[in-house]
């Protein structure tokens, strides 16, 4: 419970105090619900881990199913249009923005759920679907779809979601996965590429046309020697 108060300190330049976190954090109190429902959810009580849930979404906008297992330290900031599943499992430490879905893939039974490790930072928006794991210190950038294993440290952007950048699995500073302008952009370097080989095939394109203009030009003015040659050919000097 107070992992969770000092993360959100930690990570959130707007948290005046700590009264102001106990009383006004949307993702404290889902934690916080969650953590009764998951309990009453481990004893197999009917219905009564769901209600719990049912009124933390009603209060909170925060939709987390009482089987998932989430450590301390862990904060939803804003939280509005949070999901998560039955069965995943979200390590200590890590930071996740209003709209994620940590969702299934369909109908399939068991573990069904993404698996989130320890200091993972999910962006606004981003989907990570299916039994997959996304290991330590791994950054989703917003509104990325992550449908495969993502390797420690990396850095995950797109539909579906690339690697972009490669890490070494050492932990981020905390400057480091609050700056989400710094997210690289695969699409926007794709562009930049093909438009430079665009530009240099008109260039030869350019060339080859100024080589036939002055090949045209040439040939329409032909030497003597061709013309003595046509004009007996055809006739006319005869």
């Amino acid at each position: 419970m107070f992992e969770n108060i000092k993360i959100i300190k930690k990570f959130d330049p707007a948290a005046k105090s700590y009264l102001e976190i106990i009383l006004c954090y949307p993702g404290l109190h889902a934690l916080w619900l969650h953590k009764l429902a998951h309990l009453l959810y481990r004893m197999r009580l009917p219905i009564i881990p769901r209600l719990f849930n049912y009124l933390s979404r009603f209060l909170t906008g925060i939709d987390i199913h009482p089987g998932a297992k989430i450590a301390p330290g862990v904060f939803i900031d804003h939280g509005a249009g949070v999901v998560i599943g039955e069965t995943a499992i979200i390590g200590s430490g890590s930071l996740i923005f209003q709209g994620v879905t940590l969702g299934g893939t369909g109908k399939e039974t068991g573990k069904r759920h993404p698996t989130i490790g320890k200091n993972v930072v999910i962006g606004a928006g981003a989907k990570i679907l299916g039994n997959i794991t996304v290991e330590d210190h791994v950054r989703v950038g917003a509104g990325s779809v992550v449908m495969r294993n993502v390797p420690a440290g990396c850095t995950v952007v797109g539909i579906p979601g690339k690697v972009v950048k490669a890490g070494d699995g050492t932990s981020d500073s905390m400057e480091q996965m609050l700056e989400h302008n710094q997210m690289p952009d695969p699409i926007a370097k794709v562009f930049s590429v093909l438009l430079e080989k665009v530009e240099t095939q008109q260039q030869l394109i350019n060339k080859l046309y100024e080589k036939q203009q002055l090949l045209e030009k040439s040939n329409s003015n032909p030497p003597e020697d061709d013309l003595f040659l046509q004009e007996f050919i055809h006739g006319d000097g005869i």
